[in-house]
Parts: structure tokens; C-alpha cells; sequence
């Protein structure tokens, strides 16, 4: 029993690595390419293999929606999420885009109070407090220099927030592979929308012209790895529990960190690892004070 329960955050943390490694490809995308077309040409490539591998295993059974309004909920959550994340990257270093997402913890703490009638006690608002400490750290010398673009890690890990709350509402009505693909088709219609949008809005980094061979298969790529990542952090969960894999989560930012450095030069000062640590260290006592989120449910 023991094993397995190693096993299985072994496998969940590989995916977790997976999953910055990919964040990685991303920030070398967005040089070349519009952040929010690539987005959206990754969940639509994403959600072509789904589709085939879900007609493939369950047939019709497997595009059934079963709440379309939960479905809605999850897919502007991956949209926000995404085009957010990916156009931070353009401007802020990884490791800091990163540790900024990972306020979702307590963005879903504070929507299940809204959502899910769940009680908002102490426990939560001292997290609370503690997270947006970090965050103003994080930010105080990056808002200077970059404006509200400096908000949009915390408009993806809202996003997130969304997408885990409706993961939780739409739990039991589809296997995990239909959950995933119910959210990536609709949310690469929306991000078409949005890459569109930022087409159309005049800002050069936003403007989708023609993509290389290179940029397309970046994108390739990132779905590939995205899809691999969540499959091993959903079997890490099924065989360790949701317990036992949540604190691995974190293995994202170190991850983020040595990448951003060794790979992009981007070292993070003195100021920005104090937000970093108040960040981590706000997420693991709200997950060690109360029972966290399924990562079975996330990984959808």
C-alpha cells in the first residue's frame, strides 16, 4: 500500500514537471507568434486528438453534455486561464507568472463559499491574506515597469478557480477523458474569439498574421504534453489520493524557477523569492487546514 502511494506521487509529480516544461515552450512561442493564437490553436489541436480517442473508446456516449451550464462555467475558466497565462509570459518572468498563478488555491477556497455553500472560516481568510501579501511583494516592482499587464497571472489563476469549481460541480457525469474534451473544444472556439479580438484590437503583439512551421509545431508539442501531464497527475491521484499529491503541486514553481534561469537568464531577486515563499506557504497551510480540492476533478 505504502508503494503504490509512492508510485503514485512520483507519477503525479512528473506530470507536474511536465506541465512546467511545457509553461517553458510556451514562453518561446510567444516571441514568435501571438500568445493568445497560440492558445487557441493548442486547444484546438487538443481538442482534434481528444475528440478521435473519445469516438475511438466510448461513441456517442462520449459527447453527451450532461450540464451545459457547468460546461460554460469551465470553458470561460480555461479561457480566461490560458490566454491569460500565455501573454504574462510575453512580459514577466516564468517562475514569477508561475508562483502568481498559484493563488488559484485560494481564488477556489473563496468561489466554493459562492458556488458550493461551503463555509469561509478563519483558516481560509488568514491564507487569503497571506496569498495577496505575496502577491503585492511579487508586484510592487513589476507594476511599475509593465502596468496592468502585471495583473494577468492573477486573472489566470482566477480562471483556474473557475474551471476547479466547475470540475467539482460536474463531478461522476463523464469519464475523464469526455470531461477533458468537453472543456477543450469549447474553450478553442472562445480563444479563436479572443485571438481574433486581439487581432483586431491594433496591439502588435496580439496580431495573428501567418505562424511558422516552428510556432505550429510548438503548439503541437504543448498539446501533447498537456494531455500526458494530465493523465499522470490524474493515475498519481487515483493511486496516492488527493492528500498525498496536493503539496506536489509546488514542485511547479522550482521547477519554473531553475527553467526561467538556466534556460532564459531570469533570475528572481531577493524580493520576488519572499513573495514566491508567503505564496507557497499560504497555499500549503490552507491545504494542510482543510480537505483540498480532488486532483482527479482538476486534471479535467
Amino acid at each position: 500500500m505504502q508503494h503504490d502511494e509512492r508510485a503514485g506521487v512520483l507519477v503525479a509529480t512528473a506530470g507536474f514537471v511536465l506541465l512546467s516544461v511545457g509553461d517553458a515552450i510556451w514562453k518561446f512561442g510567444v516571441e514568435e507568434w501571438a500568445p493568445t493564437a497560440m492558445a487557441a490553436t493548442r486547444y484546438l489541436l487538443g481538442a482534434l486528438g481528444l475528440a478521435a480517442i473519445l469516438a475511438l473508446r466510448e461513441g456517442r456516449a462520449g459527447f453527451r453534455v450532461a450540464r451545459p451550464g457547468v460546461l460554460l462555467l469551465r470553458s470561460v475558466g480555461v479561457t480566461l486561464a490560458t490566454s491569460c497565462f500565455v501573454t504574462a509570459l510575453r512580459f514577466i518572468p516564468l517562475v514569477e507568472v508561475t508562483a502568481l498563478a498559484f493563488v488559484s488555491p485560494i481564488f477556489t477556497a473563496l468561489l466554493a463559499g459562492a458556488f458550493l455553500r461551503e463555509p469561509i472560516g478563519r483558516t481560509t481568510w488568514l491564507a487569503t491574506l497571506g496569498g495577496f501579501a505575496g502577491v503585492l511583494i511579487i508586484l510592487r516592482p513589476s507594476f511599475s515597469d509593465l502596468g496592468p499587464v502585471a495583473f494577468l497571472p492573477l486573472a489566470s489563476a482566477f480562471g483556474m478557480s473557475m474551471l476547479v469549481i466547475g470540475n467539482r460541480l460536474s463531478a461522476h457525469s463523464g469519464s475523464p477523458l469526455a470531461m477533458q474534451f468537453q472543456v477543450a473544444a469549447p474553450a478553442a472556439l472562445m480563444l479563436w474569439l479572443v485571438a481574433i479580438g486581439g487581432d483586431v484590437s491594433g496591439l502588435p503583439f496580439l496580431a495573428i498574421g501567418t505562424p511558422g512551421i516552428l510556432v505550429l509545431a510548438i503548439c503541437l508539442i504543448i498539446a501533447c504534453m498537456a494531455t500526458v501531464a494530465h493523465l499522470l497527475v490524474y493515475l498519481g491521484t487515483v493511486r496516492a489520493g488527493a492528500a498525498s499529491v496536493a503539496p506536489m503541486t509546488y514542485v511547479q514553481i522550482i521547477v519554473a524557477g531553475v527553467l526561467g534561469w538556466a534556460v532564459f537568464g531570469s533570475r528572481p531577486d531577493l524580493v520576488a523569492l519572499l513573495g514566491i515563499a508567503v505564496i507557497v506557504g499560504s497555499g500549503m497551510f490552507l491545504w494542510h487546514s482543510r480537505a483540498p480540492v480532488a486532483l482527479q476533478d482538476e486534471a479535467a
